[in-house]
């Protein structure tokens, strides 16, 4: 039975359940859906140090959603985010680290300014830890935009730790806006950032919640917003269930995801999907067509659309209204730091030896425990310049609020995640060295040419000295000569490995796919526990008087490593460089 036939049997159907008299008094309302997602502290378009560049940020979005708002009518317009409000920016870290935490947040004053009707809450929204997250989830309350996340239940009672869902009238029509959590937490995070909670599998958990709001509630118009990637329909893919949900779920309208920071859009029968992308670059807009006889809704048409946000149109209002939480940021991200010797730039990290990595590395090993390192570039291409640093320059370092574990590996389980990571780095050579494809990426900002696997789950390995075989198998490309200081390597023996909380709790994969460690033999394996990196960072910068590359990567400390053979690599890492970022 097709959509259309559908609609003529309703259609009928409401001609016999109404007086004669309304029968024929049809009317049309539009109901317009507005989502953003992954805006991670995109909150103003003015640049925090000078030079800076002005970019797409919620000032810019209040300016969109106002203009059809004003177009079509404030009460035909929903707002909704998928989540990851709380961190990725200096004024996210400012006002959850360093401002007065006995001052209100500000992102709730904010999310009502711009006139949001229900907010999703992301897996780095958890990673701010309960300290800030639950305080901000009860001045959502208090303002009525909650912060939904109706697989998040607390483990004391079962009861959900968030809000499940909202009910808003807009368009003549009763509206449910149903909200979800990434389910893949515990590969994000270690867990005394989300003590007392459990995260359930959107499959087929969402199904059986949407049922009962339905039941409940029986909606007009129902909204599913999830914070999770797109993925490709498999359910047990926990990190990105949406494409599953968009196949398989019942009784929605919109669907709504985000996490992965890529543009996506489906449609079918009665349903469209969305997903726009990070950094308030774009939203995704849907329009939903109701018909109504007399209160009766008797149809639906629905069509979605991902549009790009105009950075230099601003909501001069919102602005001002802020102006005193932008200086309070712009102040705490200029005080100086340090003095860097020469530029680094994040970009040489896929190539080979660099000084990016290499400062983490120092850092990282810096810890007594620590006896190697793993870390990767966490800004796909950042630059910073030599000379005074300020400390917006960690951000760039250092964009993630990621703590350090050390972690008891054996030599064995060492290798087998270097090779996993780089099996997902580098690909045997044809056209190609680095395991690239021609493709859009919002997440990369590359126009044309990205990386197919996420870069911030390259690993080098800092402390040894190897080279990577690009010739050879999956599985024998490294070749571990020593470690650092010279001595030999040994398979069997035990190592302590400094590596960011997101790594030790399985995050990328290379820990516990490719060394073979469950979540339990890693909580066993962790020898100490530190705070944030970037604060380590910063506290390196201020504890010398400048940083020099042979400071970075002096070999006794770092190790060295490289891509072999250089006669074939060498040709092909420049062909490919060029295709990246030129």
């Amino acid at each position: 039975m097709n959509r259309h036939y559908i609609k003529l049997v309703t259609c009928a159907i409401s001609l016999f359940c109404i007086p004669l008299g309304l029968a024929f008094a049809q009317n049309t309302r539009q109901l317009h859906v507005v989502e953003t997602g992954d805006v991670h502290g995109a909150w103003f378009d003015e640049p925090y140090v000078e030079g800076g560049r002005t970019k797409a940020s919620l000032m810019s979005v209040k300016y969109y959603v106002d203009s059809l708002r004003s177009a079509v009518g404030a009460d035909n317009v929903i707002l909704v985010d998928a989540g990851d409000c709380l961190q990725g920016d200096n004024a996210t870290y400012y006002f959850n680290n360093i401002a007065d935490q006995n001052q209100p947040h500000p992102f709730p004053r904010l999310a009502k300014a711009i006139g949001y009707d229900a907010v999703v809450v992301g897996n780095h929204d958890i990673e701010t830890g309960h300290s800030v997250y639950d305080k901000v989830s009860a001045e959502m309350d208090a303002i009525d935009v909650p912060w939904l996340a109706g697989n998040v239940l607390r483990q004391s009672d079962g009861g959900t730790y968030f809000p499940l869902y909202k009910m808003v009238k807009k368009a003549g029509a009763n509206v449910a806006i149903i909200g979800f959590g990434n389910p893949n937490i515990r590969e994000w995070l270690p867990e005394n950032k989300f003590t007392g909670m459990e995260f359930l599998s959107l499959v087929p958990y969402a199904q059986a919640l949407i049922d009962f709001v339905i039941k409940k509630e029986k909606p007009d118009v129902v909204i599913v917003v999830t914070h999770s990637g797109t993925g490709i329909g498999v359910p047990e893919e926990l990190e990105s269930q949406s494409l599953c949900l968009f196949n398989s779920l019942k009784g929605v309208d919109v669907l709504v995801g985000g996490h992965d920071h890529s543009r996506y859009i489906a449609s079918k029968q009665g349903m469209v999907y969305l997903n726009a992308g990070a950094k308030a670059r774009y939203v995704g807009h849907a329009v939903i067509d109701l018909r109504f006889a007399g209160k009766r809704l008797i149809s639906k048409d629905v069509s979605g659309e991902i549009c790009t946000i105009d950075k230099n149109k601003v909501d001069w209002v919102l602005k001002s209204r802020f102006e005193k939480e932008f200086e309070a940021v712009k102040a705490f991200t200029n005080q100086k730091v340090g003095t860097l010797q020469s530029c680094i730039r994040s970009r040489d990290a896929y190539f080979g030896m660099n000084d990016y990595v290499g400062l983490i590395h120092r850092v990282q090993l810096s810890v007594p425990e620590a006896q190697l390192s793993f870390a990767a570039p966490l800004t796909y291409d950042g630059t910073v310049e030599g000379g005074t640093l300020v400390y917006n320059d960690m951000f760039t370092v250092y964009p993630y609020e990621n703590e350090l574990f050390v972690v008891r590996m054996k030599g064995s389980e060492i290798k087998a995640a270097m090779e996993f990571t780089y099996n997902m780095w580098i690909t045997t050579p044809g056209s190609h060295v680095l395991m690239i494809e021609k493709q859009g990426s919002d997440r990369d900002g590359s126009s044309d040419w990205s990386f197919v696997n996420r870069s911030y789950n390259f690993d080098s390995t800092g402390g040894l000295n190897y080279s990577v075989d690009v010739t050879r198998p999956n599985g024998s490309r490294v070749n571990i000569t020593t470690l650092a200081d010279g001595t030999a390597f040994d398979m069997d023996a035990y190592y302590n490995v400094a590596m960011t909380s997101y790594r030790a709790s399985g995050g990328g994969g290379s820990i516990s796919e490719g060394a073979g460690l469950s979540p339990e033999q890693v909580s066993g394996r962790i020898v100490t526990k530190y705070p944030a990196i970037r604060d380590m960072v910063y506290d390196f910068f201020k504890s010398h008087d400048e940083i020099t590359g042979e400071l970075i990567n002096d070999p006794s400390v770092v190790g060295s490593w490289r891509f072999v053979p250089e006669d074939v690599v060498g040709p092909l890492l420049e062909k490919d460089r060029k295709l990246l970022f030129e």
